[in-house]
């Protein structure tokens, strides 16, 4: 009786071990019908590699079957794509990117993100490629030559072997960096360019349920869709990565900074100069900058500066305004739609620095070498009466109907005019006036 006893314990223990690890074991697998979702926008840069890092964490963290990334980007940063390839190719969670919505582009950078993804769809009336990367600066010569070539080499073997691993058309891939080729989605499809053809968010779950990622089923039919949004901070360093941003950047940089010199004291222009300098650092290293654009800009500045304290009548003002317009062109590669800096912001930022020059700092720096006109600084050079004998010793002039102590090196009869010289305390030094 024991014995029996024994055993049916024995039994009831082993069943609930099984049943602990069967629990242990579901709740540690990807959650069935739960698939999370990113969005990606614009330029790729450090705060989206630092976006989808989160997103995927957050992802796993979920037990998500997948993480889809709908992706619109004309390119960005090398460096910031190889940290987020990198970040898909070390992640448990499956990855989908899906270029998206209709009229989407994954260009330069998004075309080797989409490489890099578990899993690649487009949406209808997509495109994808153009994959030749960006050299960050350069002023031409066989220098800057040798390395675009050495960038350029370097990128193609990246693509291709990605597409190898994700065991895509390598070939295309390379010639997406060597030839800037791009497809539309039906055609990528086709060449194997990428794996699924999806009319929205809907159709793409239904084509990937039942699929096999890293040896996993996905289960996301119908499945519950969870956003990861960006945080206001990626968001905001997003939004600042863009051409125009940059410009009126440097432009506050400018105005600011100039602005403290000429006139101490005011602060605000400075603080704000300080402020848009350090976000200007970090967009140059997320933005491709030509050093020839910058150095133009600074060659500008300085005619600028050059005519307001020796006046030129307007020569160097009228060379400055030629150098900042074409340094504007200048600073970002115009090869790339998304750097192009267009004629709409290039000639009011111009136009705007002359006048700031002309107008603001050239007052500023007139005022400063204007003589005093109040306090005793003023003094100096004005016409005094004498109402008592000036000598060496002692004395009495009238200035604006007031009575001064004065004193003078050779004596001045009353009546006479005499002209200050310097003001010691309240005594004037004067001399006859001639």
């Amino acid at each position: 009786m024991l014995t029996g006893r024994l055993a049916r314990a024995d039994r009831l223990w082993w069943a609930g071990c099984l049943a602990l690890a069967a629990l242990a074991a579901w709740s540690a697998g990807p959650v069935p019908g739960r698939v999370c979702t990113a969005k990606v926008q614009g330029t790729i840069g450090p705060a989206t590699a630092g976006y989808l890092g989160r997103a995927l964490e957050e992802a796993a963290g979920r037990n998500a079957q997948c993480l889809v990334i709908e992706l619109d980007t004309p390119g960005g940063l090398l460096d910031s794509t190889r940290e987020i390839i990198q970040t898909f190719l070390r992640s448990a969670v499956p990855t989908v990117v899906y270029v998206a919505p209709p009229g989407a582009w994954a260009g330069s950078a998004g075309c080797l993100i989409t490489m890099a993804a578990d899993v690649a769809a487009m949406a209808p009336s997509t495109s994808i490629g153009a994959a030749h990367p960006v050299a960050l600066g350069g002023t031409g010569g066989q220098e800057d030559a040798t390395m675009k070539q050495k960038l350029e080499n370097f990128t193609a073997s990246y693509i291709e072997a990605i597409a190898a691993k994700r065991h895509r058309n390598t070939e295309w891939a390379r010639q997406s960096v060597k030839e800037s080729a791009s497809l539309p989605a039906e055609q990528a499809l086709r060449m194997h360019v990428v794996d699924l053809l999806a009319d929205d968010l809907p159709d793409l779950l239904s084509q990937l349920n039942g699929r096999v990622v890293n040896g996993r089923k996905l289960d996301t039919a119908g499945a519950e869709l969870i956003p990861i949004a960006m945080t206001a901070r990626e968001r905001a360093f997003q939004i600042l990565a863009h051409p125009q941003v940059m410009l009126i950047l440097m432009l506050i940089v400018m105005y600011g900074l100039i602005g403290e010199l000429t006139s101490p004291g005011a602060v605000l222009p400075g603080v704000a100069g300080v402020i848009a300098l350090f976000l200007l650092l970090y967009l140059a290293s997320v933005l491709p900058l030509n050093i020839a654009g910058v150095a133009m800009v600074a060659v500008a500045v300085g005619l600028f500066l050059v005519d307001v304290f020796a006046p030129t009548h307007g020569v160097l003002t009228f060379g400055g305004v030629i150098a900042f317009f074409l340094g504007t062109l200048m600073l970002f590669d115009r090869g790339e739609p998304f750097l192009r800096l267009s004629l709409l912001w290039a000639l009011p930022a111009t136009v705007v620095t002359a006048a700031f020059f002309l107008f603001v700092v050239g007052a500023g720096l007139r005022a400063q070498r204007a003589p005093a006109r109040t306090g005793s600084e003023s003094l100096p050079g004005r016409n005094v009466t004498v109402l008592e004998r000036i000598d060496a010793n002692r004395g009495r002039v009238d200035l604006d109907g007031e009575t001064w102590n004065a004193v003078s090196g050779e004596p001045i009869e009353p009546g006479q005019d005499a002209e200050v010289v310097a003001v010691s305390g309240l005594t004037l030094l004067v001399k006859p006036k001639r």
